[in-house]
C-alpha cells in the first residue's frame, strides 16, 4: 500500500496489480475454446511430423556417430570419426559418388534444355495444343513402380519392344542395361519419361509474360532472337533457378528408377548414392554407417544449393548495378 501511495505522490503511473490464478485461467480457456478446433485438425500432421520425420532425424544423427548399430542390439563403438573415415575408403561409396555425378552432370542439363524446348512448343497458339500438354504431363502422375515395370517391358534385352523393332529392321539388339557400358546412359534416358514436370513450371512462366512486351518490341524493329534474349528469358530467371535447384537435388536423390530397373547392376554402374545408402542399411545391415552417408548426402546437397543461390543473387546484383 505504502509502495502505491509513494508512485502516486512521485507522479508515476500505477502499477498493474497481479493477475490472479482464476484469470489466468479464465484466459487459458477462452484460449482453447476459440483455437481448438484449429489445434484438433493439425494434430494428426503435427503428431506424423514428429514421428515420422523429425523422431527419424535426430535417431539417425545419434546412430551416425556408432561403428556398429543393427537394431537387433544396442549401438556400440561411440565414435565422432569412425564413419566418415571409413567412408573415404570405401570403394563402394566412391563409385557411388562418381556414378552420382555423372547421371546429374548429363541428366540435369538434358532435362533443362528439352523440358524447355517442349514448354516452348506447347506455348504456340495451335489447334488442339491442350491434348499434347496433357499427354507430355500425364507420365508425371504415374506411379514410379507402375513406369519402371513399364520401360522394364520395353527395354528388356530379350523380349522388349524396342530390341524386336531393331531386330525387325534387320540390325543387331542393343544392351540397354545388361551392360556397364550402355546401362547409365539407358538410365538417364528413362529419366527423361519425368520431363512433363519443368516443362509445366516453364510453360506456366511463359503464359505470364506479358503480350505488351513483345508488341512493343515488334514495334521498335526486333528480331525473334531479340526477343528471346531480352524478353523471355530474363523473365524465366526466377524458373530457370527453381528448376536447376530442384533438378540437381532430385537428381543427388534418384533411387526408384535404380531399385526396380538395375539394382544398382551391371558391375555398380549405376548404383547412386541413395541406393548405396539403402543397401548398406537394409543389405548390410550397418545402419549407423548408412545413416552418416545421408548426412554427408544432405551436407552435399546444402553445398550445392547453397552455391547456386548464391551465384543467382550475384548476378541478379549485378544486373541491377
Amino acid at each position: 500500500m505504502e509502495n502505491i501511495q509513494g508512485r502516486e505522490s512521485a507522479g508515476l503511473p500505477k502499477a498493474a496489480p497481479p493477475r490472479s490464478p482464476k484469470g489466468s485461467q479464465k484466459t487459458v480457456v477462452r484460449f482453447f475454446k476459440k483455437n481448438g478446433a484449429g489445434f484438433v485438425f493439425a494434430l494428426p500432421v503435427t503428431l506424423g511430423l514428429l514421428f515420422f520425420t523429425a523422431y527419424p532425424l535426430l535417431a539417425s544423427l545419434y546412430y551416425s556417430f556408432f561403428e556398429v548399430y543393427t537394431v537387433i542390439r544396442p549401438p556400440e563403438g561411440f565414435s565422432l570419426t569412425f564413419n566418415l573415415t571409413k567412408m573415404f575408403s570405401d570403394l563402394e561409396w566412391v563409385k557411388a559418388v562418381a556414378n552420382t555425378g555423372i547421371y546429374t552432370l548429363i541428366s540435369v542439363p538434358m532435362f533443362m534444355v528439352l523440358s524447355f524446348s517442349l514448354a516452348l512448343f506447347l506455348n504456340l497458339k495451335v489447334k488442339g495444343i491442350g491434348v499434347y500438354r496433357m499427354l507430355m504431363y500425364m507420365p508425371c502422375v504415374m506411379s514410379a513402380v507402375v513406369s519402371g515395370i513399364a520401360w522394364r517391358s520395353l527395354i528388356d534385352v530379350d523380349y522388349g519392344w524396342f530390341n524386336r523393332i531393331i531386330r525387325m529392321i534387320g540390325l543387331e539388339p542393343y544392351s540397354f542395361l545388361n551392360e556397364a557400358a550402355t546401362s547409365m546412359p539407358t538410365l538417364i534416358f528413362v529419366g527423361l519419361w519425368g520431363l512433363g514436370g519443368p516443362m509445366i513450371l516453364w510453360l506456366s512462366q511463359l503464359k505470364n509474360i506479358s503480350a505488351e512486351l513483345y508488341e512493343a518490341a515488334s514495334l521498335d524493329g526486333a528480331s525473334a532472337w531479340q526477343k528471346f534474349r531480352y524478353i523471355t528469358l530474363p523473365a524465366l530467371r526466377p524458373t530457370f533457378n527453381y528448376v536447376v535447384i530442384f533438378g540437381l537435388i532430385g537428381s543427388f536423390q534418384v533411387f526408384d528408377q535404380v531399385f526396380i530397373l538395375t539394382s544398382g547392376g551391371p558391375a555398380r554402374s549405376t548404383e547412386t548414392i541413395v541406393y548405396r545408402i539403402y543397401t548398406e542399411a537394409f543389405g548390410n545391415g550397418k545402419l549407423g554407417y548408412a545413416s552418416a552417408l545421408s548426412y554427408v548426402l544432405l551436407i552435399m546437397t546444402l553445398i550445392v544449393g547453397l552455391i547456386q543461390l548464391y551465384t543467382n543473387n550475384k548476378h541478379e546484383k549485378e544486373e541491377i548495378a
